[in-house]
């Protein structure tokens, strides 16, 4: 016999299937997001071959359509934190272009004025708390937003990206036993690329990844991260699941980078048939485009946007290489100093 819980999410697939279908401009919001985030990170790509970008450099391009459906049913009091594969969700979240680009070329424009770089970089204007470059970290962090919001009552959910890899870690195990505990608010989002850094997913995780939270009581399931409308309508009824009080959820979103695991990863491990393949089949926004084109959209109506998206990226980072170099004495700013 099914449990009360089961019943609870069942019950939500049902509604989330019969969701309204998304219209015309709907759609090309979508759209719009999607290729902002693609362009930005191609252009993060040519900076940080000139140069202007230091350190780690981990591009979102071939995953944009996670963090694009799930933002697209969210609510303003959401909470939002990931790894360091972050680019793609501070724009999702509403953080300007200009601010990001500055920030990982190193500039006082940036929105940690240029002292954080990629994974360092927050917005509480935008309820976004950081991408996190220790592997796990954003399990525990997330659950404590959302304990955060349980206490002050706001009805937001805390949304937790992870990757596959931080799957394994030990502190999300002790992040999902506290927030099943505490019914909190957070929607737990694995991120499945099929590599934790260069280790397939077959070679490093045992069992189903949208399984794991089982042994809490915290339900889960696989969503196919390559479809935008896809995770929007799983999206939809997970939240509505976490917001309605039942405690955690967990999606496992199956999902493909294009590029290495970092621009400094060559990733011989995978064929270059495999790439190709889901370049050239499985594309995120190839497969809002055709959506788009069913609907009647022409492909002119399109080059709007596409015109906007590249103003944006462009004027981006030109801002970021007209922006100054933080001054020295920053260094002695935002630390906690004890005497």
């Amino acid at each position: 016999m099914a449990s009360q819980k089961d019943s609870k999410v069942q019950k939500l697939k049902d509604l989330s299937n019969s969701a309204p279908k998304p219209t015309v401009e709907e759609l090309k919001k979508l759209y719009r997001d999607m290729l902002l985030i693609r362009r930005f990170e191609e252009k993060a790509g040519q900076l940080y071959g000139m140069g202007l970008i230091g350190g780690f450099c981990h591009l979102y391009i071939g995953q944009e359509a996670v963090v694009t459906g799930i933002q697209s049913m969210q609510l303003p009091q959401d909470s939002v934190i990931t790894t360091y594969r972050d680019h793609g969700h501070m724009l999702a979240c509403g953080m300007e272009a200009k601010g990001v680009m500055a920030e990982l070329t190193g500039r006082r424009g940036g929105y940690s004025q240029g002292k954080g770089g990629s994974m360092h970089m927050f917005s509480r204007e935008k309820n976004f708390f950081g991408g996190h470059g220790i592997v796990g970290a954003s399990a525990s962090l997330g659950s404590g937003l959302a304990f955060a919001h349980k206490y002050n009552n706001d009805g937001g959910v805390a949304v937790t990206y992870m990757g596959d890899g931080s799957a394994n870690q030990g502190q999300l195990y002790e992040a999902m036993n506290m927030a099943a505990l505490w019914k909190l608010p957070v929607l737990f989002v694995i991120e499945n690329n099929g590599y934790a850094m260069g280790t397939s997913n077959a070679r490093h995780a045992a069992g189903d990844l949208y399984r794991r939270g089982e042994p809490y009581g915290i339900p889960g399931e696989r969503v196919d991260g390559m479809n935008v409308l896809t995770v929007q309508a799983a999206a939809r009824q997970a939240l509505d699941y976490v917001r309605s009080g039942n405690g955690p959820y967990l999606m496992e979103i199956m999902t493909y980078r294009y590029r290495g695991h970092s621009m400094s990863d060559p990733a011989k491990y995978r064929s270059k048939e495999e790439v190709e393949d889901y370049k050239t089949n499985r594309d995120p926004i190839e497969g809002i485009v055709k959506i788009l084109m069913a609907e009647g959209v022409a492909e002119a109506d399109l080059k709007p946007i596409e015109k906007e998206v590249k103003e944006i990226v462009t004027e981006a980072a030109e801002f970021a290489q007209q922006s100054p170099e933080p001054d020295a004495a920053e260094l002695w700013t935002d630390i906690l100093v004890e005497v």
